[in-house]
């Protein structure tokens, strides 16, 4: 058996737990016209731009994709006014932070990051054999000054999802600032800023101002979420150039495919589109926000298209009767929060059906 020949910190590992299709969930359950809030995507689908790019590029589908994403870097790099050396490209943001833990974790080496946080870096970093140096958030925001303080000189990496994922906070300039002053040169600090295109908070962190300053710092982005290209899996990293050769080194050739690279580059050019996107955004929580409050519902004021909110009863049971009900939403009890939710923003319809299924499901209605 293979199994003996795999480490422990392998085999106790926890899968990620992927959600069923929304139809074979109807049929388990015999309902119709469900709709899914879980997964924080795009409810507008994706820029028709990106459809239309898509549509022209199917006739090249038996030649492999360009190993370098030349064109969308560069029209990356016009959009955020860096050098196409400042970027690399990954199947996601996922990817890069693989990237990053394959690059730099060696067994026992640590990795700083919150609790709660985006799941996926604890599993990466198990699945190396590092050691996650989990820290919790202090009233829903990252404690710096306790992630400060658990770095050693084994600490390769600190994570911090700005905005957070699952809560929806985000982290100030001057705090930010104030973390990185002193930090060990081997260090290197990645902003994952899969939800930064939602940020109205003028006093949250511009990662460009410390990249510029010469800081050991990445900032992770996607097209995953405001462009409505989650199928697609497209994501993307800045940094200074001498960061990026280093992750070139272990990016594998045609890791992104030729669909997602030219609906991706075509996106950029929907900003009809993406403005539509964050209207509704904010359009929806702010009804969101009112209804809980009517509920009696504590929430998470968010800078992301999710709100996360304490439904007062086992988040898993009223999961399950939301289900029931055709609305699909995230239990929060897997990352320790036993009576969260985690709401993404809909369209106005569905962010009214949730609510009339929320109040039924609670009984307060």
């Amino acid at each position: 058996m293979i199994k003996k020949h795999v480490p422990d910190y392998i085999q106790t590992l926890t899968p990620y737990p992927p959600g069923k299709p929304i139809e074979e969930l109807e049929r388990e359950l015999g309902i119709t016209g469900s709709i899914k809030l879980a997964s924080n995507e795009n409810p507008l689908g994706p820029s028709p731009k990106a459809l239309a790019a898509i549509e022209k590029r199917t006739k090249d589908l038996h030649r492999y994709p360009d190993g370098s994403s030349y064109y969308l870097k560069e029209r990356l790099s016009q959009h955020l006014g860096v050098g196409s050396d400042h970027l690399v490209i990954g199947n996601g943001s996922n990817e890069i932070i693989e990237f990053l833990i394959r690059l730099l974790v060696r067994v026992g080496d640590e990795v700083v990051m919150g609790d709660p946080s985006f799941i996926v870096y604890r599993l990466i970093n198990q699945a190396v054999g590092g050691k996650n140096v989990i820290i919790p958030l202090k009233d829903w925001n990252f404690d710096l000054d306790a992630m400060k303080a658990a770095i050693t000189d084994r600490t390769r990496l600190v994570f911090i999802d700005c905005p957070n994922n699952p809560v929806g906070t985000t982290v100030k300039q001057s705090d930010f600032a104030r973390f990185m002053e002193g930090l060990p040169e081997h260090l290197l600090v990645v902003l994952d800023e899969a939800y930064q295109d939602f940020v109205t908070d003028t006093n949250a962190v511009n990662f460009f101002s410390f990249m510029d300053k010469g800081h050991t710092v990445i900032s992770l982005r996607t097209f995953s979420k405001a462009y409505g290209l989650s199928g697609l899996r497209v994501g993307y990293g800045i940094a200074a150039p001498g960061i990026m050769s280093m992750l070139e080194r272990v990016r594998q050739p045609f890791n992104i495919n030729s669909l997602a690279q030219a609906a991706a580059t075509a996106a950029l050019d929907d900003e009809q589109f993406l403005q539509h996107t964050l209207s509704i955004t904010r359009e929806g929580l702010s009804y969101l926000y009112g209804q809980f409050e009517e509920m009696g519902l504590s929430y998470v004021p968010s800078q992301t298209n999710f709100v996360l909110v304490d439904v007062g009863r086992p988040a898993n049971e009223v999961y399950q009767a939301m289900l029931r009900e055709g609305v699909i939403v995230r239990s929060m009890a897997s990352y320790g929060l036993k009576t969260y939710e985690r709401i993404t923003v809909g369209t106005m319809k569905e962010n009214e059906r949730f609510i009339r299924a929320l109040k039924k499901v609670l009984d307060k209605g």
